[in-house]
Order: structure tokens, then sequence, then C-alpha cells
């Protein structure tokens, strides 16, 4: 194998690597943010559940609910 041919694998390989350690990096940022939105969401849920119980409500109470316009 000539040594141009090598330097041009060798290159290669480099920019792959630093291709694939870029992804990770994004990868594991969005699972930081995939977490977050979830714990975020529970507490949403959780608060939500604690107003209608403190209003009496059932769940599904708001489904039931006419709309006012009609």
């Amino acid at each position: 194998m000539s040594d141009v041919r090598f330097i041009d694998l060798e290159t290669k390989l480099a920019y792959q690597e630093d291709a694939a350690h870029q992804l990770s990096d994004v990868v594991a940022r969005q699972q930081q943010q995939i977490d977050a939105l979830e714990a975020a969401l529970r507490a949403l849920i959780e608060r939500v559940n604690r107003l209608n119980v403190q209003e009496g409500e059932t769940k599904g109470s708001l489904a039931d609910e006419v709309p006012p316009h009609y």
C-alpha cells in the first residue's frame, strides 16, 4: 500500500472517529434533555392531580364537562 493511500485512510478514519464522538455527545445531551422533560412532565401531572383532588374533582371530569359555548 502506498504512503499516500495509507495517509488518506488514516485521515478518513480520524474524521470518522471525530464524527462518532460528536454524535455521541449530541445523543448524550439529548438524553439529558429528555430526562429533564420527563421529570418536569411528572411534576406537572402530580400538580394537576393535586389540584383536582383539592377541588373535589375526579379524574376525567374535565372531559365530561360541556364547553361554555354550548
